[in-house]
């Protein structure tokens, strides 16, 4: 078994990881603007990372 790491994804989960942190920061810094923007971009990239998973499946599946 080959073990490879996708590292476009590995970056797209950290960048995820990274919003939903600086939520946490922004929330205890009382700065609520910059807390609902970063879970907004969070929730944005966690879309993109699942649409690019889904597309990959279905053209695996359209392979096969």
């Amino acid at each position: 078994m080959k073990s490879s790491i996708q590292y476009s994804k590995l970056l797209l989960a950290t960048l995820v990881i990274a919003c939903f942190a600086f939520v946490g920061i922004a929330i205890a810094y009382r700065n609520f603007w910059l807390a609902f923007t970063a879970l907004f971009i969070g929730f944005l990239v966690m879309g993109y990372g699942l649409s690019l998973k889904r597309k990959k499946q279905h053209k695996q599946e359209t392979l096969n």
